[in-house]
């Protein structure tokens, strides 16, 4: 059948379980990003690709045309390589702040665009902001020169890199089309590569906290990812990591960049350390640093115990604005107004929490948002005080909710009750939270 680029031949092309060519996507995607074409004719598109997929080409042409809708970034100010994770969202993930010191000091340039809160999942900017005087509206020339002189910055995404994923992104919300695979996967690479990224890491959390709830759904987005790294001739890893308890000990904006310290100062939660250490060695592999994980896994762990790491992440709170004085002052005593304590019924052993009940408490606490455009409390949080597989007695406190007022307090006590369960008898721990790896030729 001849190529067509009328829109409305695109749209019923992919209708009817078509593949489009490389000129059809293109000119579907630039249209809709300068407005020629308009929202109903894109939401009639995204429907039509939700029921019938992309194939890996497709998918691939996708993400290179979201690509080229606006501004890449410019790193030439330094040489590569260029490596970046993402993460598909969680609860207590603050593994960008601790993984993105410990590979710069490794040797690996970071640009890294991150995201803020959204539903039960954290947000890095919105944990950023919570170091007073830091910045993540960071100019794309001040990106690249922090990049360059740092190793690594961390900024939110510009209203002209990748704008076509910005109105996108937004239409697929309100037409419930968020969970197609090739949508997420060129909303997710096009971000990457249009700031820079020779290469991706990606961390696809699978669980109740998770956005992907099943091993299936986790493993089908993970090899979109892969195969359409490879269609673009860059490095993808996908590493599988499990999210049905909250990672670490603290949710919340603050809390996890305290909990990020800690980590980066040897301290941190086996549970964090595990994930963030995987991915961070899988970035300077592929960096082409170490040769293989186990050896890039050393170097990290000495990123750490040598104090690199933590100077690479006081450089870059500087760099970026942020207060040394004030931050350290806030270090284990900054903490919202009211508190309180949810408290064992019964003795026994934690048998399960319900990582997504734990970030929604989060939200009614001001941690997170239900819309965009909600603001946040960057000393509100939670700490799991127990985690699965720890003894407990009746009357001990379980987790502990701190917020700004008695209303959001009573608010984040209200969901969160039933979040954890008990066993007479310790349950089997998982040998590990890393389910699966994948990566592109």
């Amino acid at each position: 059948m001849t190529e067509s680029l009328r829109t409305v031949d695109i749209i019923a092309a992919k209708r009817d379980g078509r593949a489009l060519t490389e000129n059809q996507i293109s000119h579907f995607i630039q249209g809709y990003a300068d407005g020629s074409i308009p929202d109903y004719q894109a939401a009639a598109w995204c429907m039509a690709t939700f029921l019938n997929g992309m194939t890996p080409q497709e998918t691939g042409y996708l993400t290179r045309a979201m690509i080229h809708s606006g501004d890449v970034m410019d790193l030439s100010l330094t040489s590569g390589p260029f490596v970046d994770k993402h993460s598909t969202g969680g609860v207590g993930d603050k593994l960008s702040l601790i993984l993105a010191p410990i590979v710069a000091a490794c040797g690996v340039k970071v640009p890294m665009m991150s995201g803020r809160a959204l539903g039960h999942t954290g947000g890095t900017l919105d944990k950023l902001d919570a170091i007073p005087g830091y910045t993540t509206a960071l100019t794309p020339e001040r990106f690249a020169q922090g990049v360059a002189e740092v190793g690594f910055a961390m900024t939110g995404q510009s209203e002209k890199v990748v704008p076509a994923d910005r109105k996108m992104y937004a239409l697929r919300d309100v037409i419930a089309t968020v969970e197609s695979i090739p949508l997420i996967t060129a909303s997710i690479l096009s971000k990457k590569f249009a700031e820079g990224s020779d290469a991706l890491v990606m961390d696809v959390k699978c669980g109740r906290g998770a956005f992907m709830k099943t091993p299936e759904a986790a493993r089908a987005l993970a090899e979109s990812l892969v195969r359409t790294g490879e269609s673009l001739g860059r490095k993808v890893v996908a590493v599988l990591t499990d999210m049905s308890e909250p990672l670490g000990r603290m949710v919340g904006n603050f809390l996890e960049v305290e909990e990020s310290v800690a980590c980066l100062q040897g301290q941190g939660p086996a549970d964090v350390m595990e994930i963030t250490l995987r991915l961070a060695a899988w970035m300077v592999v592929a960096a082409g640093i170490e040769p293989n994980v186990d050896q890039a896994l050393v170097r990290c762990q000495r990123a750490i115990e040598d104090g690199s790491a933590m100077a690479k992440f006081r450089e870059n709170l500087v760099f970026q604005g942020g207060s040394l004085d004030e931050f350290d002052a806030m270090l284990g005593t900054a903490r919202a107004n009211y508190s309180v304590e949810l408290n064992a019924e019964s003795s026994g052993f934690v048998e399960g929490i319900d990582a997504f009940s734990v970030g929604m408490a989060g939200v009614a606490l001001g941690v997170g948002r239900d819309t965009a455009s909600d603001p946040v409390e960057p000393l509100a949080g939670i700490e799991v005080l127990k985690k699965i597989g720890e003894p407990v007695t009746a009357g001990e406190p379980l987790l502990r909710l701190w917020a700004e007022d008695k209303e959001r307090l009573e608010a984040g006590l209200a969901r969160i009750q039933s979040s954890v369960s008990l066993s007479k008898t310790a349950p089997q721990l998982k040998d590990s939270l890393i389910l699966e790896e994948m990566s592109s030729k």
